[in-house]
């Protein structure tokens, strides 16, 4: 089994240096010392270290010329670079000789999961302004060179990995090189850093070679292959695809690493009550949000319905998301944060769902981003009104009221006064575009379901009832007339909910 897990590390760091310039260190080393026995000894992770090194030279120098054969190595602008991380990457290498070897550690595994969210939400790296029309570097790009050359080539010295991941992050971010530029670049700088480490480690730790001479070997020619094969497929392939690729590997690999290198701190922590309340919370979310999501979808697949009606009862899925939460909860914090947590899922599934050519067939946007940007304010700004509510008030009534008068008021609002809206609000705080037939039916509706939940969920009496309702249904219109750019998702529920907070008082 040992030998499953160092070809899937092999295999693994092959395509990670062939497809975004990352070193075989990243990737190897996490595997080999946590899921590999033999490498669980004192010097374990300094041999795993050289032999992912070793590797390293031999994937790199195959990823360098596939991506220099087709023009995609810019050493005008990543000479300056080249120069000071293979002069400080022998200092790190004395360095380590001293001070003994350092493990991968946090940051590194967080940087790659971080990259690799920042390659799907932007998967085309490519800018204007990064060099000169030649491009050659101009005085900037020379000091961003030499600071960054001089710190990522002492700590590839000193830490044991090719640095890879970070000339990627320079050479994209601050030199303005493309996605394919970078990575052929990088993969070319760290055939000769990963030499230069790797001599050194094996020089201090002889041993390496007597013991572990048919790992080396094995590892150095899998992930060869696996480098050159990935290498192809990124020179053949559009630059925003490799991005997206990159951004799924990465993540998928910071994710997992993380996992491995912290399962124990994170198995005593989800042992907890409220994270495995929270996922519990999210679990019943996931399926029922599934379960829309599919309908929705068959229903589209199956009936011709009007983009602004599908659009309306998509609306309607997202903003019962809340109410369910508190129905089905498990507590006030632990809904809050699955509120949150899907959020924070939700964004870059949608960033990336947005490149598939059928995502304009079942959202409608009136801008680019705005679906993705609307369900991040609705579930955010939700996870506040959730706390509020039900944590400081201790009265989630009010978050389920004012959530159905706003959802069910605006799906109204929009279905009577698209058709039949003849007259508009003119006054100045209005946004121009509401008519007074469409917020007049939006107040009704407001209120008919507030009053709907107050009478289920047995609040208070008929006639209060009445009157809180129809109250927050003139609030919810007012409100929803003054928003503007998509903003009642926001405004409409919390002016409602701070009605009806009102009136609970007298």
């Amino acid at each position: 089994m040992e030998w499953f897990w160092i070809l899937a590390a092999a295999v693994g760091a092959g395509i990670g240096t062939g497809l975004a310039g990352l070193s075989a260190a990243t990737v190897m080393v996490p595997v080999l010392i946590v899921l590999c026995p033999s490498f669980g000894g004192e010097y374990g992770a300094y041999q795993a270290t050289a032999i992912a090194l070793a590797s390293d030279i031999l994937g790199s120098a195959a990823a360098a010329i596939t991506y220099a054969r087709h023009g995609n190595v810019d050493l005008k602008r990543g000479s300056v670079m080249a120069a000071c991380i293979l002069t400080m990457c022998a200092a790190g290498s004395w360095a380590a000789y001293r001070a003994g070897n350092v493990v991968l550690g946090g940051f590194t595994l967080l940087l790659t999961f971080c990259i690799g969210i920042r390659f799907l939400l932007k998967p085309d790296t490519s800018r204007s302004g990064g060099s000169g029309s030649d491009g050659r570097l101009g005085w900037r790009g020379v000091a961003v060179s030499m600071f960054f050359g001089l710190t990522i080539g002492f700590g590839t010295g000193f830490v044991g990995t090719g640095g890879g991941m970070m000339m990627l992050v320079v050479f994209t971010a601050f030199l303005g090189m493309e996605l394919k530029h970078a990575v052929g670049t990088s993969t070319c700088i760290m055939t000769f850093t990963a030499l230069i480490a790797s001599v050194s480690h094996i020089l201090i730790h002889p041993a390496i070679l007597s013991e572990k001479w048919d790992v080396m070997l094995v590892c150095a020619l899998t992930a060869t292959a696996a480098s050159l094969l990935s290498a192809r497929f990124a020179n053949r392939v559009p630059a925003r695809t490799v991005g997206l690729v990159t951004g799924v590997c990465l993540t998928l690999l910071g994710g997992t690493m993380i996992a491995l290198q912290y399962r124990d701190l994170i198995a005593s922590f989800l042992a907890r009550p409220v994270p495995r309340g929270t996922l519990l919370t999210l679990g019943r979310y996931f399926v029922y949000i599934g379960s829309l999501a599919l309908l929705l979808i068959l229903v589209h697949a199956l009936i011709r319905i009007p983009k602004d009606v599908f659009r309306k009862l998509l609306h309607a899925a997202a903003f019962t998301s809340s109410i369910f939460v508190v129905l089905k909860g498990v507590g006030w914090i632990e809904d809050t944060l699955t509120l949150v947590l899907f959020a924070a899922l939700v964004w870059p599934i949608l960033a990336l769902a947005e490149h598939w050519r059928g995502y304009g067939g079942l959202f409608v946007e009136k801008k680019p981003g705005e679906v993705k940007t609307s369900l991040l304010l609705l579930f955010l700004s939700q996870a506040v009104l959730l706390a509020v509510t039900c944590g400081l008030l201790k009265k989630p009534w009010i978050l389920i009221a004012s959530t159905a008068a706003w959802g069910v008021g605006d799906t109204a609002a929009a279905w009577v006064g698209r058709p039949f809206g003849k007259h508009r609000i003119r006054w100045r705080i209005a946004d121009p575009k509401k008519s007074w037939e469409g917020s007049g039916a939006m107040a009704l509706s407001s209120a008919l379901v507030c009053f709907a939940v107050l009478m289920l969920l047995d609040v208070t009496s008929p006639v209060r009832a009445a009157l809180w309702s129809l109250t927050a249904g003139c609030v919810s219109a007012f409100a929803e007339m003054c928003s503007r750019g998509g903003s009642d998702t926001v405004t409409v529920p919390a002016a409602a909910a701070l009605a009806l907070w009102a009136l609970s008082l007298i």
